[in-house]
């Protein structure tokens, strides 16, 4: 199995930044693409930004130029950079991950636990 474990949420001010961070633990033989998803309070889960394991990135309309998303395979990790930060951000960032486990032929969708970032005006 591979565990995702997400760090870095919390509040801050419109404007502000923060830094997420997630990394990729167990029986991993291979990560394929990487990414971020939210989901606000009564809204469904949305892509926020992808990055394939070479490099090539993604984002949604609505953080391009503000966020940027990053990745070190030698730890397994993806990052997602928020600058300028608006309260229409706020929601329970989650990371996911294209990968396959030790073991499994297939490629599979991992998700981690989730971490809320709150955005005030």
């Amino acid at each position: 199995q591979v565990l995702l474990v997400e760090s870095g949420g919390g509040l801050v001010q419109a404007g502000g930044s923060l830094r997420l961070s997630c990394a990729a633990s167990g029986s991993i033989f291979s990560i394929n693409a990487m990414g971020w998803y939210r989901q606000a309070p009564g809204k469904q889960r949305e892509l926020v930004a992808t990055i394939t394991k070479g490099g090539s990135t993604n984002y949604v309309d609505s953080v391009k130029g503000r966020f940027t998303i990053s990745r070190d395979n030698a730890k397994n990790s993806v990052y997602l950079q928020m600058n300028s930060l608006e309260p229409e951000d706020t929601a329970v960032y989650y990371c996911n991950a294209a990968a396959r486990a030790l073991g499994r032929i297939f490629y599979e969708d991992y998700w981690g636990q989730g971490t809320q970032v709150t955005v005030s005006s």
